[in-house]
């Protein structure tokens, strides 16, 4: 069963050992301890410090976006915008996917709904110089949350992800302490895989703060994110669970 959900090998087997050695102890007599003891310990691996946002002391808040291509960072983006609106914070979007013709579009269309306004360059620019003017503009405009989408990019390709290192550079140069959190959407349907992003991106970007799981209403199987804490301690932070900015949940 829990192999079947994603959520792996490894911790599958830990599992498996640890509710071996206290059925040997005595402290398990029937199934359902079973249950309960694989309840208590997942829910044990995220600590509600983990899962809570990261906000900067004084000035912008600043969210790095990141994920493969079609995991679903536009929409995921939109909720998070949703969200803090809702909390009557004001939020400003970097469009720094400065290579997909239709990406800023997209964005902009979510920003005309959400009642956010955008930053963005010229079509394949430098994404580092979009980025380092929405952190400018974010600091005089006196904004709470700034917002940075980046292009889609597959773990395997490198110049991409040493692009995403000069981006990240770039914010922490302007702003020191920034950016505050780094999100990796991720997409609940692409099982094992989403473990290799989730491995390759962290390296990348030198530490994701929190994952953003997308599309988990598709799926029976939110096991990966078991294996991706197992194996990375990057906490699960949101999950999308539809298609519209409020179907997001903590």
């Amino acid at each position: 069963k829990l192999i079947k959900a994603d959520v792996g090998l490894k911790t599958t087997t830990r599992l498996i050992e640890g509710i071996r050695a206290d059925f040997k102890a005595g402290k398990l007599t029937k199934g359902e301890d079973v249950l309960a003891y694989l309840r208590r310990e997942m829910a044990g691996m995220w600590p509600v410090a983990d899962r809570t946002l990261h906000l900067a002391k004084s000035g912008p808040t600043v969210i790095l976006i990141t994920g493969v291509n079609g995991a679903g960072k536009t929409t995921s983006i939109a909720k998070l915008c949703s969200m803090f609106r809702k909390q009557g914070k004001t939020v400003l979007l970097a469009a720094c996917d400065t290579f997909r013709a239709g990406a800023v579009r997209q964005l902009e269309i979510w920003s005309e709904r959400l009642g956010v306004e955008v930053v963005k360059g010229q079509q394949g620019g430098d994404p580092a110089a979009v980025a380092f003017d929405a952190v400018s503009a974010a600091m005089s405009r006196n904004v709470d949350v700034l917002v940075v989408d980046t292009a889609g990019r597959l773990q395997t390709q490198d110049p991409l992800m040493r692009q995403l290192t000069k981006i990240r550079g770039v914010i922490a140069k302007k702003l020191p302490g920034a950016p505050h959190e780094t999100l990796l959407v991720l997409d609940a349907t692409a099982g094992q895989n989403a473990l290799r992003q989730a491995e390759e991106f962290n390296k990348s970007v030198g530490g994701l703060t929190g994952i953003f799981l997308a599309k988990l209403d598709g799926t029976a199987k939110g096991g990966i994110v078991v294996a991706i804490k197992d194996s990375t301690s990057v906490p699960v932070k949101f999950v999308g669970l539809g298609e519209t900015p409020d179907d997001i949940e903590p």
